[in-house]
């Protein structure tokens, strides 16, 4: 009780006070910047020829977002109100930043591996997409928690699933790789790539787990 009391307290002199609500517009600039990236992630294993303008593009979109993070962080020290927990605004741009720097790695090294892309590997990246797409939409939902629980709860559950969903093509694709019959090296490989893949997807889900977070502390 006294807990909940504080945080009504606390919500409601954050309420009264000046804020820089440049906040959630850098959350939402930031996860602009991923979807674009996710999408050129796709684009990569295409096998359209062009895999390396595909990584040049994540990169190019990854300092863009860097920028975002850094002003980002200063803001975090200058303003004297933020719309929630310091520690909460921090660690949501880390896990935004977490997810494209993730993707531009990750691009570079199937570039440099050289692997076919099977159909399950380019599942997982539409998988990336999607997830990215939903915590895009529903970023300017942070502006107005209380207003907006039941989309941001839904947007959670729309990321999770698609992460199961790339879970089960991971593991599908990793039973017909190891049914195969190639060498051993060439499947370690291809399994570091699926490995890859899937951690960008899992990347959108701790952004989602982040978000949780702050939904349950302000309502």
């Amino acid at each position: 009780m006294k807990l909940s009391r504080s945080n009504a307290l606390l919500r409601t002199f954050r309420a009264l006070m000046p804020q820089d609500e440049k906040f959630i517009e850098r959350f939402c600039e930031h996860s602009r910047l991923i979807v674009p990236a996710a999408e050129a992630f796709r684009a990569l294993m295409s096998g359209d020829g062009r895999a390396e303008q595909h990584a040049a593009e994540i990169s190019r979109l990854e300092e863009a977002a860097d920028q975002v993070t850094r002003d980002t962080v200063l803001a975090i020290h200058r303003t004297f109100v933020t719309p929630f927990d310091r520690s909460q605004i921090l660690d949501l741009i880390t896990a935004l930043d977490d997810t494209i720097d993730l993707m531009k790695d990750t691009g570079r090294r199937m570039v440099r591996y050289g692997v076919a892309f099977t159909p399950e590997m380019e599942g997982m990246a539409d998988c990336a997409v999607r997830a990215a797409t939903a915590l895009r939409d529903g970023m300017p939902l942070l502006s107005d928690i209380d207003r907006s629980v039941d989309q941001l709860n839904a947007m959670s559950v729309a990321v999770r699933r698609i992460e199961g969903e790339a879970d089960e093509l991971m593991d599908r694709g990793l039973r017909a790789l190891f049914a195969g019959d190639s060498s051993p090296g060439y499947k370690l490989t291809v399994e570091k790539v699926y490995d890859l893949v899937e951690a960008v997807v899992d990347r959108c889900e701790d952004v989602a787990d982040v978000i949780d977070g702050i939904v349950v502390e302000q309502v």
